[in-house]
Protein backbone atom coordinates (compact mmCIF):
# COMPACT_ATOMS: atom_id res chain seq x y z
CA UNK A 1 0.00 0.00 0.00
CA UNK A 2 1.33 3.44 -0.95
CA UNK A 3 1.38 6.02 1.84
CA UNK A 4 0.68 9.59 0.76
CA UNK A 5 2.36 12.70 2.14
CA UNK A 6 -0.96 13.72 3.67
CA UNK A 7 -1.25 10.39 5.50
CA UNK A 8 2.32 10.71 6.77
CA UNK A 9 1.66 14.20 8.11
CA UNK A 10 -1.23 12.82 10.17
CA UNK A 11 1.23 10.71 12.18
CA UNK A 12 1.91 12.33 15.58
CA UNK A 13 5.44 10.93 15.56
CA UNK A 14 6.18 11.97 11.98
CA UNK A 15 9.40 13.80 12.93
CA UNK A 16 10.80 10.71 14.66
CA UNK A 17 9.72 8.60 11.71
CA UNK A 18 11.53 10.89 9.26
CA UNK A 19 14.70 10.81 11.37
CA UNK A 20 14.67 7.00 11.35
CA UNK A 21 13.99 6.98 7.63
CA UNK A 22 16.85 9.39 6.97
CA UNK A 23 19.26 7.23 9.00
CA UNK A 24 18.15 4.10 7.13
CA UNK A 25 18.62 5.80 3.75
CA UNK A 26 22.11 6.96 4.73
CA UNK A 27 23.07 3.36 5.52
CA UNK A 28 21.55 2.31 2.21
CA UNK A 29 23.58 4.91 0.30
CA UNK A 30 26.81 3.53 1.77
CA UNK A 31 25.77 0.04 0.70
CA UNK A 32 25.01 1.39 -2.77
CA UNK A 33 28.53 2.84 -2.99
CA UNK A 34 29.92 -0.61 -2.19
CA UNK A 35 27.65 -2.03 -4.89
CA UNK A 36 29.21 0.28 -7.50
CA UNK A 37 32.68 -0.85 -6.46
CA UNK A 38 31.85 -4.55 -6.86
CA UNK A 39 30.18 -4.47 -10.30
CA UNK A 40 31.70 -6.95 -12.73
CA UNK A 41 31.42 -7.17 -16.51
CA UNK A 42 30.74 -10.90 -16.39
CA UNK A 43 27.73 -10.94 -14.06
CA UNK A 44 24.38 -9.20 -14.14
CA UNK A 45 23.79 -7.50 -10.81
CA UNK A 46 21.22 -4.97 -9.59
CA UNK A 47 20.68 -2.82 -6.51
CA UNK A 48 17.03 -2.92 -5.47
CA UNK A 49 15.60 -1.31 -2.33
CA UNK A 50 18.86 -1.60 -0.43
CA UNK A 51 19.73 -5.15 -1.48
CA UNK A 52 22.20 -6.49 -4.04
CA UNK A 53 20.86 -9.11 -6.44
CA UNK A 54 23.04 -11.32 -8.63
CA UNK A 55 21.16 -12.91 -11.52
CA UNK A 56 21.37 -16.62 -12.22
CA UNK A 57 22.43 -17.80 -15.70
CA UNK A 58 19.51 -17.36 -18.09
CA UNK A 59 17.68 -20.21 -19.79
CA UNK A 60 17.96 -20.57 -23.54
CA UNK A 61 14.43 -19.33 -24.25
CA UNK A 62 15.21 -16.18 -22.24
CA UNK A 63 18.40 -15.36 -24.13
CA UNK A 64 16.74 -16.14 -27.46
CA UNK A 65 13.83 -13.77 -26.77
CA UNK A 66 16.24 -11.01 -25.71
CA UNK A 67 18.43 -11.61 -28.77
CA UNK A 68 15.56 -11.73 -31.26
CA UNK A 69 13.94 -8.52 -30.05
CA UNK A 70 17.26 -6.68 -29.67
CA UNK A 71 18.18 -7.55 -33.26
CA UNK A 72 14.93 -6.16 -34.67
CA UNK A 73 14.79 -3.09 -32.46
CA UNK A 74 18.44 -2.18 -33.05
CA UNK A 75 18.11 -2.60 -36.81
CA UNK A 76 15.02 -0.38 -36.93
CA UNK A 77 16.46 2.32 -34.66
CA UNK A 78 19.74 2.36 -36.59
CA UNK A 79 18.03 2.52 -39.99
CA UNK A 80 15.87 5.44 -38.88
CA UNK A 81 18.46 7.20 -36.68
CA UNK A 82 16.09 7.23 -33.73
CA UNK A 83 18.55 6.82 -30.87
CA UNK A 84 20.33 4.01 -29.03
CA UNK A 85 19.35 0.45 -28.09
CA UNK A 86 21.17 -1.40 -25.31
CA UNK A 87 20.73 -4.85 -23.83
CA UNK A 88 21.74 -6.78 -20.70
CA UNK A 89 24.68 -4.90 -19.18
CA UNK A 90 23.74 -1.21 -19.32
CA UNK A 91 23.19 0.15 -15.80
CA UNK A 92 20.14 2.37 -15.38
CA UNK A 93 20.52 4.38 -12.18
CA UNK A 94 17.33 5.84 -10.75
CA UNK A 95 16.95 7.82 -7.55
CA UNK A 96 17.15 4.78 -5.28
CA UNK A 97 17.74 1.70 -7.40
CA UNK A 98 20.08 0.47 -10.15
CA UNK A 99 18.81 -1.91 -12.82
CA UNK A 100 20.28 -3.73 -15.81
CA UNK A 101 17.24 -4.05 -18.10
CA UNK A 102 17.17 -6.84 -20.64
CA UNK A 103 16.60 -4.24 -23.37
CA UNK A 104 16.21 -0.47 -23.32
CA UNK A 105 15.92 2.39 -25.80
CA UNK A 106 16.96 6.03 -25.50
CA UNK A 107 15.75 8.55 -28.07
CA UNK A 108 18.38 10.41 -30.10
CA UNK A 109 18.29 13.73 -28.23
CA UNK A 110 19.06 11.91 -24.99
CA UNK A 111 21.57 9.40 -26.39
CA UNK A 112 23.70 12.09 -28.06
CA UNK A 113 24.70 13.33 -24.61
CA UNK A 114 26.17 9.98 -23.56
CA UNK A 115 29.95 9.68 -23.19
CA UNK A 116 32.02 6.69 -24.42
CA UNK A 117 33.17 5.83 -20.88
CA UNK A 118 29.81 6.45 -19.21
CA UNK A 119 28.74 3.64 -16.86
CA UNK A 120 25.45 4.88 -15.40
CA UNK A 121 22.44 6.01 -17.39
CA UNK A 122 19.13 7.81 -16.82
CA UNK A 123 15.63 6.41 -17.22
CA UNK A 124 15.15 5.12 -20.79
CA UNK A 125 12.18 5.82 -23.04
CA UNK A 126 11.44 2.11 -23.42
CA UNK A 127 12.33 -0.78 -21.12
CA UNK A 128 11.83 -4.47 -21.90
CA UNK A 129 12.15 -7.13 -19.22
CA UNK A 130 12.05 -10.82 -20.13
CA UNK A 131 10.70 -12.84 -17.23
CA UNK A 132 12.55 -15.57 -15.40
CA UNK A 133 11.60 -17.38 -12.21
CA UNK A 134 14.10 -15.38 -10.16
CA UNK A 135 13.19 -11.93 -11.54
CA UNK A 136 9.43 -11.98 -12.14
CA UNK A 137 8.51 -10.57 -8.72
CA UNK A 138 10.78 -7.55 -9.24
CA UNK A 139 9.77 -7.08 -12.89
CA UNK A 140 6.08 -7.01 -12.08
CA UNK A 141 6.17 -5.04 -8.84
CA UNK A 142 9.20 -2.94 -7.86
CA UNK A 143 10.47 -2.22 -11.37
CA UNK A 144 6.94 -1.71 -12.67
CA UNK A 145 6.34 1.03 -10.09
CA UNK A 146 9.85 2.47 -10.25
CA UNK A 147 9.96 2.78 -14.03
CA UNK A 148 6.59 4.53 -13.99
CA UNK A 149 7.67 6.90 -11.21
CA UNK A 150 10.74 7.91 -13.23
CA UNK A 151 8.91 8.55 -16.48
CA UNK A 152 9.79 5.48 -18.55
CA UNK A 153 7.16 6.00 -21.23
CA UNK A 154 6.78 2.38 -22.31
CA UNK A 155 7.36 -0.94 -20.57
CA UNK A 156 7.20 -4.41 -22.07
CA UNK A 157 7.08 -7.59 -19.98
CA UNK A 158 7.81 -10.71 -22.01
CA UNK A 159 7.11 -14.24 -20.81
CA UNK A 160 9.32 -16.56 -22.90
CA UNK A 161 7.67 -19.67 -21.45
CA UNK A 162 4.11 -18.81 -22.52
CA UNK A 163 5.31 -16.64 -25.45
CA UNK A 164 3.16 -13.71 -24.37
CA UNK A 165 4.00 -10.00 -24.53
CA UNK A 166 2.52 -7.38 -22.23
CA UNK A 167 2.88 -3.80 -23.47
CA UNK A 168 2.28 -0.91 -21.08
CA UNK A 169 2.18 2.82 -21.81
CA UNK A 170 2.66 5.49 -19.15
CA UNK A 171 -0.55 7.51 -18.94
CA UNK A 172 -0.18 10.25 -16.35
CA UNK A 173 1.68 8.56 -13.51
CA UNK A 174 0.57 4.96 -14.06
CA UNK A 175 1.01 2.27 -16.68
CA UNK A 176 -1.97 1.25 -18.77
CA UNK A 177 -2.02 -2.15 -20.46
CA UNK A 178 -2.20 -1.82 -24.25
CA UNK A 179 -1.49 -5.37 -25.40
CA UNK A 180 -1.32 -8.77 -23.74
CA UNK A 181 -1.04 -11.43 -26.41
CA UNK A 182 0.99 -14.16 -28.04
CA UNK A 183 -0.45 -13.46 -31.49
CA UNK A 184 -0.74 -10.56 -33.89
CA UNK A 185 1.47 -7.48 -33.82
CA UNK A 186 2.87 -5.17 -31.17
CA UNK A 187 3.61 -1.56 -32.09
CA UNK A 188 5.86 0.58 -29.93
CA UNK A 189 4.77 4.00 -28.71
CA UNK A 190 8.28 5.13 -27.77
CA UNK A 191 9.93 3.91 -30.99
CA UNK A 192 7.65 5.40 -33.61
CA UNK A 193 6.98 3.09 -36.55
CA UNK A 194 8.40 -0.03 -34.90
CA UNK A 195 5.80 -2.76 -35.37
CA UNK A 196 6.60 -6.47 -35.36
CA UNK A 197 4.79 -9.81 -35.17
CA UNK A 198 4.81 -10.95 -31.56
CA UNK A 199 6.05 -14.36 -32.64
CA UNK A 200 9.15 -12.70 -34.13
CA UNK A 201 10.36 -12.45 -30.52
CA UNK A 202 10.11 -16.21 -30.03
CA UNK A 203 10.39 -17.90 -33.44
CA UNK A 204 13.63 -17.74 -35.43
CA UNK A 205 12.06 -17.90 -38.89
CA UNK A 206 9.47 -15.23 -38.10
CA UNK A 207 12.25 -13.10 -36.66
CA UNK A 208 14.28 -13.42 -39.86
CA UNK A 209 11.31 -12.43 -42.02
CA UNK A 210 10.65 -9.39 -39.83
CA UNK A 211 14.32 -8.40 -40.04
CA UNK A 212 14.24 -8.56 -43.83
CA UNK A 213 11.25 -6.19 -43.90
CA UNK A 214 13.04 -3.72 -41.60
CA UNK A 215 16.22 -3.79 -43.68
CA UNK A 216 14.25 -3.40 -46.90
CA UNK A 217 12.63 -0.27 -45.49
Amino acid sequence: MNITVEQTLEMPDVVLFVRKLDAALKRERKKRERFYAMIEDERKVEFINGEIYFQSPAKLRHTQAVGHLTLLLRAFVLANRLGTVASEKLLVSLTRNDYEPDICFFRADVAKKFKPDQMQFPAPDLVVEVLSQSTERHDRKIKFEDYAAHGVGEYWIIDPKTEVVEQYELIGEKYQLLVKSGDGFVESRAVRGFSIPIQAIFQERTNFEALKRIVAG
